[in-house]
C-alpha cells in the first residue's frame, strides 16, 4: 500500500512541476516504482523491461529532448471548462478499469484460473508440445511469442518516433565537395 501511495504522490508532483527536467526526473522515479511494484507481484521480467525502458531509456531520450528545447514549460492561458473535459474522460476511464477488476480472483488465490488450468499444462505439456525442455524459455519463446513480437515492435516504433521528433528541424551543413571549392 505504501508504493501506490509514492506513486500516487509521484505522479501528482510530476502533473505540479513547471520544470521539464524536474518532470523526467520524477517521470523516472515513477517508472522505477513501478517497476519495484511488478516485483512485488513476482513479475520480475516485466519489472526488468520497465526499469530499463521506463526509467533507463526512455529518461535518457527526454533528458536529450531538454538539452534541445526550453528548459521550462510554456504559459498556458487560464483555466476554462475545456479543460474539465480530460479530468471527466480520466476519471471515466479510471472507473470502467476498476469496474473491470472486480470479478477478477484475488492475488494470490490458488483456486484461480491461472493456477488450475494454464499453469499445469504448461508444466506437463510443453517439452512435448514444443519441444523445448526449459519452461519458461518454452513460454516466453512459443506460447506468448507473438506477445513478445509485439512489445518489441512497439518499443521499436517508440524509438523511432522520438529519434524523428529529436531530428526535425535540425538542419546539418552541407558538405563542400572538391569541385564547389574549384
Amino acid at each position: 500500500m505504501t508504493l501506490l501511495g509514492f506513486l500516487v504522490a509521484t505522479a501528482l508532483f510530476v502533473v505540479q512541476a513547471r520544470n521539464l527536467f524536474v518532470s523526467v526526473i520524477l517521470m523516472g522515479l515513477f517508472s522505477l516504482l513501478v517497476a519495484g511494484l511488478f516485483m512485488v507481484l513476482d513479475a520480475v521480467d516485466v519489472a526488468f523491461t520497465e526499469a530499463a525502458v521506463g526509467a533507463g531509456i526512455s529518461t535518457v531520450l527526454f533528458l536529450g529532448t531538454i538539452a534541445l528545447v526550453a528548459p521550462k514549460e510554456r504559459p498556458v492561458a487560464p483555466r476554462s471548462r475545456r479543460q474539465l473535459l480530460p479530468f471527466l474522460v480520466v476519471g471515466a476511464t479510471f472507473a470502467l478499469l476498476i469496474f473491470g477488476t472486480l470479478d477478477m480472483p484475488l492475488y494470490g488465490d490458488p483456486n484461480a484460473p491461472i493456477h488450475v488450468y494454464v499453469a499445469p499444462r504448461y508444466l506437463e505439456q510443453s517439452a512435448t508440445e514444443i519441444g523445448i525442455p526449459n519452461v519458461v524459455t518454452s513460454v516466453l519463446a512459443s506460447y506468448r511469442g507473438y506477445d513478445t513480437l509485439g512489445e518489441i515492435t512497439v518499443i521499436f516504433t517508440a524509438a523511432l518516433g522520438v529519434m524523428m521528433l529529436i531530428g526535425r528541424g535540425r538542419k546539418f551543413p552541407r558538405r563542400r565537395r572538391e569541385t564547389d571549392e574549384a
